[in-house]
């Protein structure tokens, strides 16, 4: 994911507002009853949680999902569509069953609103890590302006959902011929990249420079795409093959 942010320093603008609320309160909930709780108030029969691999959210959470006790987590990042139906937030977090010890991780949650204006799990991930990020300043992206090209045709709309789906099949080959001309092409300058027992890392150099050092390359096969009615968001999905010094790891 590729995005910009604007260093918190006061009130938080409405907009964006309301997603990082909405994340807010789930954490409230979780920590003032479960997170069986929390999470069963932010789904429904769409969602989907990564654990690690696919699932439906609704399904797991009424099949004795294998969760936390106690869940605490807090987002540092938000951004959300001119349009309003799309969010992403991400941040850090920790867990711990009954009686182990105290883990550490990073989440990131697209959202999507409902008919009704309720923020809800479009998807969900989370990473474990070493919980040695320190603390980070809240970054958000709030809508320049609230104008967007209000498109009509469904075949446009299509359209538009195929350039992103097209552009990420594009990069899955060339990743697969040279990781690093992928990246190069590809990601942004302040590309976030979040992965399993490593810090959160911010901007294509540094994320760069990781994979070279850990000798790890990534192959990706994309599956579905989704994007804002406004144009300005957009996210795809599928499944990623890591290799570190030729193992697959």
């Amino acid at each position: 994911m590729s995005v910009a942010g604007t260093t918190l320093y006061a009130q938080i603008p409405e907009k964006v507002g309301s997603l990082l609320q909405a994340d807010k309160d789930a954490a409230a909930l979780a920590k003032a009853s479960t997170p069986h709780q929390a999470f069963l108030s932010i789904i429904d029969k769409e969602s989907t949680f990564y654990v690690p691999s696919a699932v439906n959210a609704y399904n797991y959470l009424n099949n004795r999902p294998n969760i936390p006790d106690v869940l605490n987590w807090q987002p540092t990042f938000a951004l959300i569509a001119k349009s309003q139906e799309f969010g992403v937030t991400s941040g850090s977090m920790d867990f711990q069953k009954v009686g182990a010890r105290l883990r550490h991780g990073e989440y990131l949650t697209v959202w999507k609103r409902n008919k009704k204006g309720k923020w809800l799990v479009d998807i969900r991930a989370e990473v474990e890590n070493n919980g040695k990020d320190g603390e980070f300043d809240l970054e958000y992206i709030e809508p320049t302006d609230s104008w967007y090209l209000k498109h009509r045709s469904k075949v446009r709309l299509n359209q538009r959902e195929d350039i992103v789906l097209e552009t990420d099949k594009l990069m899955s080959t060339v990743l697969k011929a040279d990781n690093p001309t992928a990246y190069k092409e590809f990601l942004s300058e302040d590309v976030r990249f979040l992965f399993p027992w490593t810090s959160p890392m911010e901007g294509k150099a540094t994320m760069m420079a990781y994979l070279k050092k850990q000798r790890m390359t990534i192959e990706t096969v994309p599956e579905e795409v989704k994007r804002s009615y406004s144009g300005d968001f957009a996210y795809t999905k599928g499944t990623a093959t890591v290799r570190q010094k030729d193992k697959v790891v």
